[in-house]
């Protein structure tokens, strides 16, 4: 096996990234459990997760890119690291998010301009400090015992660690973290009343144990064991917290910095926790008001302001009516919506190549007006994300079951045996046993030359995927359809849904429907129009 590289560089970037996300994705939940400040609405380790989410999404596209141009040799180091910086600014959410997304760009200010002859342990050295730094500058108000003190002791014990190398370097940064970590409670009222440490400093810890992970190949072992205490009852439903502001608004904002300036001084004055990150034209804002509307309108005379979130701290309200049971599914075209929602399910459109945030699937949730739901994210890559979001509608009183359909295929086996009279979980367990029942497949074109579990495909081959795998390789979309149906149907089966999407040929269905009439009598074939859904074909055999 190869050595982990102790210099940084774009690889050690990338699995920084990965690593961060695996820890954050695990962690989540006691994070959120422990978020008492500035409100205790517990979401900061769903806010951290999903930042980071963003960075490494964008970090993989780099990657993929460069593969797809020059080949299988890695990209630059700046552009990893500004493409990290980048991807967590543009995906930032709620305060302790805001706040990392400024430490990655510090410390990607310091790589980004770097030179092949920098010693790289010096490099991180300074990267810390302009990590925590640049922090403290976006925060209007800095408070003591929170991230930003975690960020700057982590830079503090790195800048004094002697060592040689960018490992002992991180190594360092992590002690510190730490140390001062377990500090916070000392330093914070809310947190010591609580027992409880900062949240977003304990999501720091994470990152940077899965620094120390990327360079010397092995996570730390604290940083498993560590757990976090339980919060007292009376903090599970503060919100807002001592009669703060109502609402948390949150914006990317195109504007030049002295724009910025007074938009700062303009949202100080109308709440608090503001926190404006960003540079060179493109900024994320973060602030808790009361008056949301004049938070947006102090954007919009800032400069153009686009992703707008507002969040209500308050209990969600919800109408008399409110229903028994619903179904919320993710969708991936226009098409599988309209027939869910004929079905009476809520949906959420995941568009080709943007799958939706926590945030759209809360939305729905909330949308849905109901007491029990059951949420269908058809996507494996969804897992973590659909996870958060009934975790959020759990704690606003929704009783949610999360069914982890990996396909829409899956999803519209468990709608065709919902049924809303039945108790709760009788519903749930014959959604998921059709669910389970379902395999899955698809068909998709190679975008470049790579390895597959079928063996190497080109450019332009069609790939038909089975549960997730590559197992057939053609050159027409029609011929590798069969080939995954016959393979699919070969374990048996009764029924067989067709999805096409708005690239597939108008004749594909009836070719598909006469295959499986000649060679499997006994198996009906179902077939909807997905619309303009990044697949041309999905396959589902129950």
């Amino acid at each position: 096996m190869p050595q982990p590289p102790d210099d940084i560089d774009a690889v050690a970037v990338r699995t920084w990234c990965s690593l961060a996300l695996e820890a954050l994705g695990r962690d989540r939940e006691a994070i959120d459990a422990i978020n008492v400040y500035p409100v205790a609405d517990g979401d900061t380790g769903t806010n951290l997760y999903l930042t980071v989410e963003s960075a490494a999404a964008a970090v993989e596209a780099v990657f993929a890119a460069h593969e797809t141009v020059r080949g299988a040799s890695a990209p630059a180091l700046a552009d990893a690291v500004r493409a990290m910086a980048h991807g967590a600014l543009i995906g930032a959410r709620g305060n302790s998010g805001t706040i990392l997304a400024q430490l990655l760009r510090g410390m990607a200010e310091v790589f980004g301009a770097a030179s092949g002859d920098d010693d790289h342990a010096e490099l991180l050295r300074e990267a810390l400090r302009r990590a925590a730094e640049s922090a403290y500058r976006a925060v209007a108000r800095p408070v003591e015992g929170t991230v930003l003190t975690v960020a700057t002791a982590a830079a503090d014990a790195a800048a004094a660690d002697p060592g040689p190398g960018s490992t002992a370097v991180a190594r360092a940064a992590y002690a510190g973290a730490c140390t001062a970590l377990d500090a916070t409670p000392g330093q914070l009222s809310v947190l010591g009343r609580a027992g409880v440490v900062d949240a977003g400093g304990r999501g720091l810890v994470d990152v940077l144990a899965a620094l120390v992970g990327a360079l010397s190949g092995e996570v730390p072992a604290a940083v498993r064991r560590r757990t976090a205490p339980v919060l007292p009852p009376h903090f599970t439903d503060e919100c807002p917290a001592d009669g703060g502001p109502a609402f948390e608004v949150i914006y990317l904002l195109e504007a030049d910095e002295d724009a910025v300036t007074r938009l700062r001084t303009r949202l100080d004055g109308l709440g608090d926790s503001l926190v404006v990150v960003g540079g060179d034209g493109l900024w994320n804002v973060h602030v808790h008001v009361d008056d949301a509307g004049a938070a947006v309108e102090a954007g919009l005379e800032a400069g153009r302001p686009h992703r707008i979130r507002i969040t209500h701290f308050g209990p969600a309200t919800r109408p008399a009516e409110q229903a028994q049971r619903a179904v919320v599914a993710v969708v991936p075209g226009e098409g599988l919506a309209g027939l869910c929602a004929e079905a009476g399910a809520t949906t959420v459109l995941a568009r080709p190549g943007e799958l939706p945030a926590s945030g759209e699937l809360v939305d729905a949730i909330r949308r849905a007006h109901a007491r029990e739901v059951v949420l269908l994210p058809n996507d494996a890559e969804l897992r973590h994300t659909a996870a958060a979001a009934a975790e959020q509608a759990r704690v606003e009183g929704v009783r949610v079951a999360l069914i982890p359909t990996r396909s829409a295929v899956q999803g519209i086996a468990a709608l065709a045996v919902h049924e809303p009279e039945r108790r709760f979980d009788e519903d749930v367990v014959a959604m998921t046993a059709a669910a389970g029942a379902t395999r899955y497949g698809e068909l998709a074109a190679a975008e470049r030359q790579s390895w597959t579990t079928a063996g190497v495909c080109q450019a332009g081959d069609v790939l038909g995927l089975i549960d997730g795998d590559v197992a057939v390789i053609g050159t027409d979309l029609a011929g590798t359809a069969e080939t995954v149906l016959q393979r699919m149907l070969a374990a048996g089966g009764e029924l067989v849904t067709l999805v096409l999407g708005d690239g597939a040929p108008s004749t594909l269905a009836d070719r598909l429907e006469a295959f499986v009439r000649e060679g499997h009598l006994a198996v009906d074939t179902v077939v909807y129009r997905g619309g303009s859904q990044a697949a041309p074909l999905l396959i589902g055999v129950e």
